[in-house]
């Protein structure tokens, strides 16, 4: 009986070792940080208020002041965003409009914090967005940026 013992013990480690290997694997937060999805550079989904703070400081070399006036807009952006993804009442072409209305309303806002300079990067910045989005959700589907070809993608 001690053998056959000893044979299950090793058989159950043998087994036992890759599921609780694969289990500690799963339960591991996506995007590789402790962030979860949101974390790390290849993250999806919306930046926070303060790292697109910084993203802005960085591409409009916002002042200290522009920095104080822009961040409340975009906290009270991500506030409305997240009521709206929320509320379940509307649907999809109602709640894109609605997304699009917030967004504007924000960068008019962030518009009127920002000089001349800073206003043309701006608009160029949106344009180029606004571009990305009609043409494959983000601009990241399969296409370098701007050389994607204008229109629906082709019907196969």
């Amino acid at each position: 009986m001690p053998a056959q013992r000893k044979y299950f013990t090793i058989l159950a480690l043998l087994l036992g070792v890759p599921l609780l290997v694969t289990g500690a694997r799963a339960a591991r937060p996506q995007g590789g940080e402790e962030g979860g999805p949101r974390g790390g550079e290849g993250r999806r989904g919306p930046m926070s208020p303060d790292d697109r703070l910084k993203q802005m400081t960085k591409n409009f070399k916002l002042t200290a002041d522009q920095q104080t006036k822009i961040k409340p807009i975009l906290e009270d952006m991500q506030k409305k965003m997240e009521d709206l993804r929320n509320d379940s009442t509307g649907n999809r072409q109602e709640m894109r409009g609605k997304a699009m209305k917030i967004t504007e309303d924000a960068n008019t806002q962030i518009r009127a914090v920002l000089d001349d300079k800073q206003k043309e990067k701006f608009d160029k910045q949106e344009q180029e967005r606004m571009q990305r989005m009609q043409n494959g959700r983000g601009g990241g589907m399969g296409a370098p940026r701007g050389d994607s070809p204008s229109g629906p993608p082709p019907q196969n």
